[in-house]
């Protein structure tokens, strides 16, 4: 991925730590505390990071970047989980490029997820569009923003 492809997102324009390994970019991902390969999903998955920590005030101790999930016995990876104080699962997030649309199928992958994860929160993003639901039990709720995370 060239400097001219790290596209201007809808989201806060960040610094990244990025370098050069061989043929590929890199970026350095606070969460996992090392450099990964920089492809348009990482380039949204770190500014959505970003925005949650720096914006949000959601603590960088308390999120896990591509968690395993098992989804019908099946290894899967969520971009973004966020756990509550209490260690429990609150908020998934799933990243994708910029030039992937968000649509019922990218829902259908985050619900998937709270399968085993059960969580209330759910976003979606490319970096262009966000979604932000809300699961009250019964049916899925749209937000305007992620919601506050939780004081307790």
């Amino acid at each position: 991925m060239s400097n001219d492809q790290l596209i201007l997102l809808n989201l806060p324009e960040f610094e990244f730590a990025i370098k050069t390994e061989g043929q590929s970019k890199q970026i350095f991902d606070p969460v996992r505390k090392r450099f990964v390969t920089l492809t348009p999903e990482e380039w949204v998955r770190q500014h959505f990071l970003r925005y949650m920590t720096d914006y949000r005030s959601y603590p960088g101790s308390l999120l896990a970047v591509e968690k395993q999930v098992k989804v019908n016995n099946l290894n899967q990876r969520a971009d973004i989980v966020v756990y509550n104080r209490e260690g429990k699962p609150w908020l998934i997030v799933e990243c994708k490029a910029p030039s992937v649309n968000i649509d019922h199928d990218t829902f259908l992958q985050a619900a998937r997820y709270n399968l085993s994860l059960n969580v209330p929160f759910f976003a979606l993003t490319n970096g262009i569009e966000h979604f932000c639901l809300f699961f009250n039990g019964e049916a899925f709720e749209f937000l305007n923003d992620l919601p506050d995370f939780p004081a307790v």
